[in-house]
């Protein structure tokens, strides 16, 4: 029997370098799964582009709050204009009420966006840094979901698994297993709300241009989970993602080993309903 998986590339519209890679991968088949970032300035223009690929691939919002500029005026969590850091934003939401109201008005605004360029709400939610399971955050997340899209309609992003499938895998361990604490309790508070999650969560990389990506892409998939969800970030490198992000050398190997993916016998790239 085969089972499906999710690929998911995160980052779309980062930057037009890491946009191209993508919409080069949706067109040879080898992501069935990509989250946008709404506020960069080339969402609107590369929209239309990814738009064309509705019917082949989940297309998702990437909600970014810790990268460039938010879509409006946030004086708490962004008051030089440019969002903070995570290690400044995860605090932040913790204790300030004024934060968590401009970081619900920002998951809106991101939401908006996305429907106005897309013409539709998204296939799914995720978070850059996982963002979205971070207490402060995670609620209005799954606030603003229940509230606009129809119970089940849209999934969300589970970023953990379990400590003996993280440990299996050998990648990036530590990191896996810290967000996989962050994210206690979010899968069953999605589904107290009718919001269904992935079950099961691999794609940590230390972005190492060292390590033989191809290896770790296959170790992603070492005790898959029932409703297994890999990321990945592929790109090709612009400088605009040289000034922007702190992952540019590991961009174009992803992209070059994705272009020649193919699963382990037993295994299939899919979207989420045929995972689910």
């Amino acid at each position: 029997m085969t089972r499906s998986f999710v690929l998911c590339a995160d980052d779309f519209a980062m930057t037009d370098g890491v946009s191209r890679s993508i919409l080069e991968l949706l067109a040879a088949g080898k992501l069935s799964a990509t989250g946008a970032m709404t506020n960069r300035p080339h969402w609107p223009r590369l929209a239309g582009e990814l738009s064309a690929f509705s019917g082949q691939a989940d297309l998702g919002l990437h909600l970014n709050l810790t990268c460039a500029v938010p879509l409006a005026v946030m004086p708490t969590v962004a008051p030089s204009g440019h969002l903070p850091r995570l290690g400044e934003l995860a605090p932040l939401a913790l204790r300030s009420g004024a934060a968590r109201n401009e970081i619900a008005s920002e998951i809106g605004r991101q939401l908006d966006a996305f429907e106005q360029h897309l013409g539709r709400p998204p296939d799914f939610v995720d978070g850059h840094q996982h963002v979205h399971v971070l207490p402060g955050i995670r609620g209005a997340v799954l606030d603003a979901l229940v509230r606009r899209y129809p119970a089940g309609s849209v999934y969300l992003r589970d970023p953990s698994d379990s400590i003996a499938a993280i440990r299996a895998r050998g990648v990036s361990v530590g990191k896996a297993l810290t967000v996989a604490g962050l994210a206690t309790g979010l899968r069953r508070a999605a589904a107290r709300r009718g919001i269904p999650t992935n079950r099961g969560f691999s794609g940590f990389s230390p972005f190492d241009a060292g390590r033989d990506f191809a290896a770790d892409l296959a170790a992603f998939l070492v005790n898959p989970g029932p409703a297994h969800l890999v990321m990945c970030h592929p790109g090709h490198v612009d400088d605009e993602l040289v000034a922007l992000d702190p992952v540019v050398a590991t961009r174009p190997l992803e992209h070059e080993v994705l272009m020649t993916f193919e699963p382990p016998q037993g295994l299939r790239i899919g979207r989420f309903g045929a995972v689910a």
